[in-house]
């Protein structure tokens, strides 16, 4: 099992990139802030499925920086766990050939930018309303990759869900070439999402955290009902666990704009379990699917 090269520079990612580049290779880039899981090694053994072809397998490279311009006061930036070693571990057990971990002077010289991507609308919302300014931080640092990377594709988890909403946005708004790819949650055998912030739970706060998820499977159970009765089934099953503090449960349409009465859904939610923040979601379809060809059929 070959481990990946590690840079921390530019100037170091550039060279390795340079030379694939100019024999026409495609290249895969899969962003996280490290500590890293399954669910991040499924993300990067999508990004190899997407830059491979029959003559060649492409270049995947995994950034591993944790950014503060995505983190307000009072969050987690000083105890985000750093465990590069470990995450070297399983970028080599996926194939991965280029990890990219700059420090905070290399990504950002000169101290915090004068020019950032502003996420619009859209970033002021659910996560963006408990956390003003993430988006912000999110979209430039996105930005920033994508200028140094250049990928033909980059993978993101859809447990993000309005990240991966607005980096989409962002992309077709700003021209930029690249192709964004949503790869499913991956979840531990109880339904629990899988995040690099589970392992601050302990295990009474591990049990309480599978609620976000039998509240989004009670909701679903209901999406034939419309989207009033997916959210109420939801928060029913989220009033079960006291010790689950809820930010928001919200039903949507993909786009996170108002859900239609019959169609493509998103159910979401974020609570806190303890001091530990944690968001998740799943697609709903809204209605019954004869209703839907009837709707359609009188436009």
């Amino acid at each position: 099992m070959a481990r990946p090269q590690l840079v921390s520079t530019r100037a170091e990612l550039a060279a390795l990139l340079a030379p694939h580049r100019s024999a026409g290779g495609r290249v895969g880039l899969v962003p996280t802030m490290g500590a890293l899981h399954a669910g991040h090694a499924s993300l990067m053994a999508t990004a190899r499925d997407q830059v491979s072809t029959e003559s060649t397998t492409g270049v995947v490279v995994v950034s591993v920086f944790v950014n503060p311009l995505q983190f307000g006061a009072g969050e987690d930036l000083d105890r985000y766990p750093r465990t590069l070693d470990a995450d070297l571990e399983v970028c080599a057990a996926e194939g991965v050939d280029i990890v990219f971990a700059p420090s905070v002077d290399e990504v950002y010289p000169g101290g915090e930018p004068q020019v950032t991507v502003e996420p619009g609308p859209l970033g002021s919302v659910l996560e963006g309303s408990t956390r003003p300014g993430h988006y912000r931080g999110v979209l430039t640092v996105v930005a920033k990759l994508f200028g140094l990377v250049r990928p033909d594709v980059a993978v993101f988890g859809q447990k993000d869900y309005q990240q991966l909403v607005l980096i989409r946005r962002m992309v077709a708004d700003l021209c930029q070439e690249t192709v964004i790819v949503g790869a499913e949650t991956v979840r531990e055998p109880d339904g629990l999402a899988l995040s690099s912030r589970n392992r601050y739970l302990d295990p009474v706060q591990r049990r309480v955290a599978t609620v976000l998820s039998r509240a989004l499977r009670a909701g679903v159970l209901k999406a034939a009902d419309g989207a009033d009765a997916v959210r109420d089934a939801a928060l029913a099953e989220l009033a079960s666990e006291s010790a689950a503090e809820v930010d928001y449960l919200v039903v949507t349409a993909p786009d996170l704009t108002v859900a239609p009465t019959h169609g493509e859904g998103r159910l979401l939610v974020a609570a806190k379990v303890g001091n530990t923040r944690l968001i998740d979601n799943v697609p709903v379809f809204l209605g019954r699917p004869e209703e839907q060809s009837t709707t359609e059929g009188d436009n």
